[in-house]
């Protein structure tokens, strides 16, 4: 129903309906992603998928230096199981 109706259909009554207030988000203070000092000192890893004109799907592990943002590995296959990964 019509929100303006079912105020029209309460105030006719004599009901109270009453107004639900917006939630307020806490405010945020996003800080700045933190840069590695030197090579080799962080990583980061991610999965990613797609298919191939056949229908197939493919994943492929990449591990990333995050100093200089090379990508130190690139593991592709139709399936990564989890010992693989480690």
């Amino acid at each position: 129903m019509n929100h303006k109706r079912v105020y029209r259909l309460y105030c006719a009554l004599g009901l109270k309906k009453r107004r639900r207030g917006k939630k307020r988000l806490p405010s945020r203070h996003p800080e700045p992603l933190a840069v590695p000092a030197q090579a080799n000192h962080c990583w980061s890893m991610d999965f990613m998928s797609d298919s191939l004109f056949c229908g197939r799907r493919f994943r492929t592990f990449n591990l990333v230096d995050d100093f200089n943002r090379e990508a130190l590995a690139i593991e592709i296959d139709l399936n990564l199981p989890a010992p693989r990964v480690i």
